[in-house]
């Protein structure tokens, strides 16, 4: 049988469909955009939704790619041979290009051509219908013209074979099985059996109908194809394998758990642990290395981040690992498995290691602990289950998710009270509500602004001044109230302001509001319904009350590097359309006072060259002064005179069309320079992926580029100094300064494995007769714990009938290991129990297996006195 690596699994399917006239849109950030309501990327047609739903791809209509998704709802499941957290989904699409016959020809090739299934094992199931849709008997026929027999064409219900959201577009499935040489389990054994008999390949959605919202279906105008394979599952079955930690994407880091904890894979129940830790560290290596470069916090995407790293940790603590074993695991799979695969793991290789040790140092402190207060609240059960305020104080007091509560629970065949626990959480963000500040609380969603008359409108006079006077017309807290005191935080309304409300990707001015006696300091300003403008901030002085005339003075400096960020970025888009065609089109932006971003279509990442192309066009235009002119005109004479405009944007009668010379023209609502040489300069600072086709830019203008151009040069001149050389010769000192360090770090090993031989030859005569057995007990000065491991190793393969008790010690720290042989352990020996004896005469704890274990401990004065104990201990045992 021929055997598949996971590269070339990848290329055969993006080629596949390359061959077929499909462009390969690459894949995305793991961490989703949030326009599906989801934190993580869970499917391979997630991020084109967009296309799917109408929207025009800029590659064309056939499209396929290869995307790594997230997904934690079956954590649960993982331990098993299949299940994971993170996986790859081999996709392509057709977006109202070919439909069922085109789709069912091409997957019979690919299972058939490409990977040699023959026919007889080969099963589809098709959408069998309901009262909402007839039985798809178009999939059925292009299943059996493709090369299925009609014997092994199987139909199920909407709930197997039917895929769609709550409305939308929406159509049958259809799912691809190999058949076993195996017998039926029962009479009604088929695809979808968890016998095991029918293995699932692949599955290909066809969206012909658009559900309305009261639930009817009609016909799409134009049909789309949804089509994945699990990368994951696939390669396990094509190489011999249902057992995905046999594929080379876990293989290397299988062996390295076996090597160091003396465990063989799938000997026994400890299995379990060293997959959930492959899986939940595979997992976050990839969300932390993703360009996204999340870490790992107390929510959102970053606390399901956390809540893997910590059962990795669990996990790992009983297979006996250390964090160094975590962080070498981490590092194997960027190095690796993933380094053609995830660049973006490399370029983030530090990022990911550190965020990780420092999750794992930060969990490891607190784990032991818990650990024992779980064990309390477990004898208080008296069996039953773990109350919902215990899980909430393992929570809050140790950082244990509430999944890690409910995993040890069911190890001691109890359950926990999910729901008192929620109660518990959701008191505690009550709490966290009732202290929050006004302007979690303030905007439309307020019911207070309803109260507000119908006749208040908002004038804004800012495009032409910074100040000005107007009339408080409605004060907002949690109601109207007529008047707000020294430290109110409110949201005043008036009839006239020169501030701008957030809109259109800009963001909102802030300033102060002056009146006859106080003083109100605004720190956002919100577009609220009715063609009001929200002034949210706090009285700083004296009282400010409904009715009274005020003066409005917007934040000068604000407004100016607003203004020339939301300027730079309109020349931005005409340069970007200028170097990468006329196809790119905005999806998107943001500017404030410190930064512009712009979200752009474009199929793929720009090189570097169209980066600096870009930004050079930018700076000819900003340094040619073009002068920015604002005309008033009708959307159509807008359109008609060639001004861009944002898709999807809804836009008035009347709009604003802003033209900088006869570069750039645009319609935006906007504030901008008066002409583009008020922006100074203009550096890119990133430019990455968001999603399927989406690309972003972040960038700077005027003084923030030479504050961080001073940075560089600080930074430049710090690095150079530190290594006594100049920036001009700081290249070429690096490079020599990397070939000694090479050339030194391999002396160091050489120097450590000799040291770990010498110390076995000097520590020989230290044996002592324990019954039957060998005990070796003593201190290795400057050994760290893996030349303690080496050496323990050593003489437990000298000595089998031998037990060790080897430490060290380094900066008031203590590293113990302790090993027995295999005749040690017949005779009664058990390195675990024993370092449970002797780690905490150094101030520690550890534990371990029989035959190895380990601990570290914080008081050296007890080294003396814990190797003296090991005999006494030892004798207990035997």
């Amino acid at each position: 049988m021929k055997q598949y690596t996971s590269k070339e699994l990848r290329n055969i399917w993006k080629e596949f469909y390359k061959e077929r006239g499909h462009a390969d849109v690459g894949a995305v950030s793991l961490v989703s955009d949030g326009s599906t309501g989801v934190m993580f990327n869970v499917a391979g047609m997630q991020p084109l939704m967009p296309y799917l739903l109408g929207q025009k791809h800029p590659l064309g209509t056939r499209l396929c790619n290869v995307q790594g998704c997230v997904r934690t709802n079956d954590i649960d499941s993982v331990g098993d041979r299949s299940h994971g957290t993170f996986f790859e989904m081999m996709g392509s699409w057709s977006l109202g290009d070919y439909f069922k016959e085109e789709r069912c020809k091409w997957s019979y090739e690919l299972l058939t051509e490409v990977f040699g299934f023959d026919r007889e094992h080969l099963a589809a199931t098709v959408f069998a219908g309901d009262d909402n849709a007839p039985r798809d008997e178009e999939g059925a026929k292009c299943r059996i013209d493709s090369g299925f027999l009609p014997e092994n064409i199987y139909y199920l219900p909407a709930e197997d074979n039917w895929w769609g959201l709550e409305f939308g577009p929406c159509g049958p499935d259809s799912e691809m099985f190999y058949i076993a040489d195996v017998p039926d389990c029962g009479p009604d054994c088929g695809p979808g059996c968890s016998c095991g008999k029918y293995t699932e390949l692949g599955n290909d959605v066809f969206m012909q109908y658009e559900k309305h919202k009261d639930g009817h279906l009609t016909p799409l105008a134009k049909k789309n194809v949804d089509t994945g394979w699990g990368l994951e599952r696939i390669l396990a079955f094509l190489n011999g394998t249902k057992d995905v930690y046999r594929t080379d994407l876990y293989a290397p880091v299988i062996a390295y758990i076996e090597k160091r904890s003396g465990i063989k894979y799938d000997e026994d129940d400890r299995t379990r642990s060293m997959r959930v830790l492959s899986d939940h560290l595979r997992t976050s290596v990839m969300l932390m290395g993703d360009e996204a470069r999340l870490a790992p916090s107390n929510g959102g995407p970053g606390y399901v981040l956390r809540r893997l790293i910590r059962r990795a940790v669990r996990h790992a603590k009983m297979l006996g690992l250390s964090t160094a074993d975590l962080i070498s695991i981490a590092t194997i799979f960027i190095d690796e498995v993933y380094s053609e695969a995830f660049p973006n793991l490399a370029s983030n290789r530090g990022y990911v290691l550190d965020e990780l040790k420092k999750e794992i140092d930060r969990f490891s402190a607190t784990l032991e602990n818990g650990e024992k207060e779980f064990k309390k609240i477990l004898e208080q059960s008296s069996g039953k289950r773990v109350e919902g305020k215990d899980a909430f104080y393992l929570y809050d007091t140790f950082g244990f998710p509430l999944e890690l509560t409910v995993e040890m629970a069911a190890e001691a065949g109890i359950g926990v009270d999910e729901a008192g626990f929620a109660a518990e959480m959701e008191k505690q963000k009550q709490k966290a509500r009732e202290n929050a500040s006004f302007a979690l609380k303030a905007g439309s969603e307020n019911d207070a602004f309803s109260q507000i008359d119908d006749s208040v409108v908002t004038e804004f006079t800012g495009y032409d001044k910074l100040t000005d006077t107007g009339t408080v017309a409605a004060i907002v807290t949690d109601s109207l109230i007529e008047r707000a005191e020294k430290g109110c935080e409110c949201t005043l309304v008036t009839d006239r302001t020169p501030f701008y409300a957030t809109m259109g990707g800009q963001k909102g001015d802030f300033g102060t509001v002056k009146g006859a006696g106080g003083t109100f300091s605004v720190k956002e300003t919100i577009k609220l319904e009715g063609g009001r403008v929200g002034h949210f901030g706090t009285v700083t002085e004296g009282v400010i009350c409904s009715g009274e005339e005020v003066t409005l003075s917007v934040d000068e400096h604000n407004r100016k590097r607003t203004c020339m960020n939301h300027s730079a970025t309109h020349l931005l888009q005409k340069a970007l359309q200028t170097v990468l065609g006329n196809d790119v089109k905005q999806q998107g932006s943001y500017q404030d006072g410190e930064r512009t971003r712009f979200d752009f279509s474009f199929g793929r990442a720009m090189t570097p060259e169209e980066i600096e192309k870009t930004e050079d066009i930018v700076n000819e235009k900003i340094m040619e002064d073009l002068k920015v002119t604002t005309d008033i005109m009708s959307v159509d004479e807008a359109k008609a005179s060639g001004a861009m405009a944002l898709f999807g944007e809804k836009y008035g009668d009347v709009v604003r069309v802003v033209s900088m010379g006869d570069f750039s023209k645009e319609l935006c609502g906007g504030t901008h320079v008066s002409s583009t040489g008020s922006i100074h300069c203009f550096k890119i600072l990133s430019e990455g992926g968001i999603a399927a086709g989406i690309r972003r830019i972040e960038a700077i203008t005027g003084s923030a580029v030479i504050e961080h151009y001073k940075k560089i040069e600080k930074d430049l001149l710090a690095a150079a100094a530190e290594i006594k050389a100049t920036p001009a010769t700081l290249h070429d000192r690096l490079g020599k300064m990397n070939a000694e360090i090479r050339s030194l770090s391999s002396q160091l090993e050489s120097l450590k494995s000799q040291a770990a031989r010498e110390a076995a030859g000097d520590i020989s005569d230290k044996i002592e007769e324990v019954g039957a057995v060998k005990l070796i007990a003593a201190m290795i000065p400057s050994a760290d714990m893996n030349s303690l491991r080496e050496l323990a190793d050593g003489l437990k393969e000298k000595h089998p009938d031998g037990v060790s008790v080897l430490c060290s010690e380094s900066e008031g720290k203590v590293s113990l290991v302790v090993m027995a042989g295999d005749d040690a352990i017949a005779a009664g020996a058990h390195a675990g129990n024993l370092i449970k004896k002797l780690a905490p005469i150094v101030g520690g704890g550890g534990g371990g297996r029989p035959n190895m274990a380990q601990a570290g401990g914080k008081n050296p004065a007890g080294i003396e006195e814990m190797l003296a104990s090991s005999k006494g201990f030892l004798e207990e045992m035997l």
